[in-house]
């Protein structure tokens, strides 16, 4: 069992507390164990052949708590065969959004309003991106996942726990003219966004109702009010506590911690309020 140290990153509309975080330069520091005080980065390539990861550089999952004070800018993701053409990487970027707080408007931006790829261009060459981006309406406790292509952004209000993969493939059409610290306008990526956009896609709302949500490289599920967990699977999970609270290895857990635990492994979970269980599926691998 490994229990990761969050990652506070403040942005122009908001911020993320990144639960797990992967990457060359910035990652999660292990709190317990072997490696306390080393990178979830470092020791990755320690034990990912144990679990059929190998083949990746990073940890393939990033989670986070997101909030938006502001609306996020308006953007796309690419899918792999994009993300191939244009990054040279083997994967795009899945993403989903479980809402703990719904946006001010009861609405995230999700698809397009354009009826076929000429309407798309003529919207996109004017650059009538308000006009093009489509919304979809949210509550508390409603899943989104977010298909690579999709137009989307997350709007004011919202906190959301967040489940993608690790990615960060980007692509911004609109910004609502915002400059960063430096003063300058932040970027867009217009024609890689416009190369990564499928009009016709748009996301549906769920819920867990109790059972496990799979996408196509990761599965979720929420857990409430239980005496224990218990990781009866054969593979590696990622365990986010996000109401409640729990001790760990003489540690206490803050909200938006993540610990992955390994088959087998056990935790007391009678204080947690709101978990969630995140895996990377095989039939990604």
């Amino acid at each position: 069992m490994l229990i990761l140290k969050t990652i506070i990153h403040k942005t122009i509309w908001g911020g993320h507390l990144y639960s797990l975080y992967c990457r060359e330069g910035i990652s999660n520091e292990i709190l317990n164990g072997a490696w306390k005080g080393q990178c979830l980065n470092d020791v990755f390539p320690l034990f990912k052949a144990d679990f059929h990861l190998a083949h990746y550089p990073y940890f393939p999952l990033t989670l986070a708590l997101t909030e938006a004070r502001l609306n996020l800018s308006i953007q796309v993701h690419p899918n792999d065969q994009t993300a191939n053409q244009l990054e040279h990487l083997p994967r795009g970027k899945r993403e989903s959004w479980y809402f703990l707080k719904a946006p001010h408007s009861g609405t995230i931006i999700n698809g397009c309003t354009c009826r076929d790829k000429a309407e798309e261009e003529m919207m996109i060459r004017h650059g009538e991106f308000l006009k093009m981006a489509d919304t979809l309406p949210v509550k508390v406790g409603d899943y989104v996942f977010v298909e690579p292509g999709t137009l989307h952004a997350i709007t004011a209000g919202s906190l959301v726990f967040e489940i993608e993969e690790g990615s960060d493939s980007t692509y911004r059409f609109y910004d609502y003219d915002r400059v960063g610290a430096d003063g300058i306008p932040r970027e867009l990526h217009l024609d890689k966004a416009k190369a990564a956009l499928d009009f016709r896609l748009k996301s549906k709302v769920q819920t867990y109702g109790g059972r496990e949500i799979r996408e196509k490289t990761y599965a979720t599920r929420l857990i409430k009010d239980t005496a224990t967990y218990h990781n009866e699977s054969a593979t590696l999970e990622c365990f986010t506590l996000v109401e409640g609270s729990l001790l760990c290895h003489d540690l206490q857990v803050d909200e938006g911690s993540t610990l992955l635990l390994w088959p087998g492994e056990i935790l007391d979970t009678s204080q947690v309020r709101l978990a969630f269980i995140s895996k990377i599926l095989e039939e990604s691998l």
